[in-house]
């Protein structure tokens, strides 16, 4: 006889009334990713309006799971996940990692955003295992209908990885030629850059050492950190 999870109908159902809205499981896995900004909140997230996310982060605010801090000197706002939302990581974990497995990469990536997937492309270069100096990588992206196409991640030592959606005026180390899903599929360790490469659908040109260990400062690290490309 089959026995009944009774009492879990209700929890869950409870559950999605908090989860359910669209964007909601988003924010909280960039701010798990550990963005704190409105602003920063909304580029990680891509295609969410002001609007929403504001609506949306009161929400979450008023179920407890976020708080929002502002600093009286400067006007700074900060939201903070509370110990409900750090609670809830091993769900989202888990919800990831059934997708991967479970769904197909190109259906599953075909709406991908290219602006969310390059701000968390940031946090996803492992610079320990790039050249000590600058080094500026150019994205070009072959999908028709983008607003952006070509991207340049500039690492400089000491400093933060930038993104950047127009030319920053360096001379390019590293030229990338892909399509959304098969670059966001190598970093959500689908594929692998061997195949990509071997396939035709990834293209490297330029500093023969950059290209050669692509797999070192990027999918190496990826593969340490799941949690920067959760809310791909």
């Amino acid at each position: 006889m089959n026995s009944k999870p009774y009492g879990l109908l209700c929890a869950m159902t409870h559950a999605c009334e908090v989860l359910e809205p669209r964007w909601t499981i988003p924010i909280l896995s960039e701010m798990w990713g550990g963005s704190t900004r409105f602003n920063d909140i909304r580029r990680g997230v891509g295609n969410i309006s002001p609007a929403l996310l504001s609506k949306r982060l009161k929400e979450l605010e008023a179920q407890g799971l976020i708080e929002r801090i502002e600093d009286p000197a400067s006007g700074q706002v900060d939201y903070l996940r509370t110990e409900r939302a750090i609670a809830l990581e091993p769900a989202l974990d888990a919800l990831a990692a059934w997708a991967q497995c479970n769904l197909e990469a190109r259906v599953a990536l075909s709406d991908l955003d290219v602006s969310n997937l390059m701000w968390s492309l940031r946090k996803l270069i492992h610079v320990d295992q790039l050249p000590n100096r600058q080094v500026v990588i150019q994205f070009r992206f072959s999908d028709p209908g983008l607003e952006y196409d070509t991207y340049w991640a500039l690492s400089r030592p000491g400093f933060p990885v930038e993104i950047c959606s127009t030319n920053p005026g360096h001379e390019v180390d590293l030229f990338v030629e892909t399509d959304r899903v098969s670059f966001a599929s190598i970093l959500l360790s689908r594929t692998t850059i061997p195949r990509e490469l071997d396939e035709g659908r990834l293209f490297l040109s330029g500093n023969a050492l950059l290209a050669r260990t692509m797999d070192k400062w990027l999918y190496h690290r990826i593969k340490e950190d799941r949690r920067n490309i959760r809310q791909l």
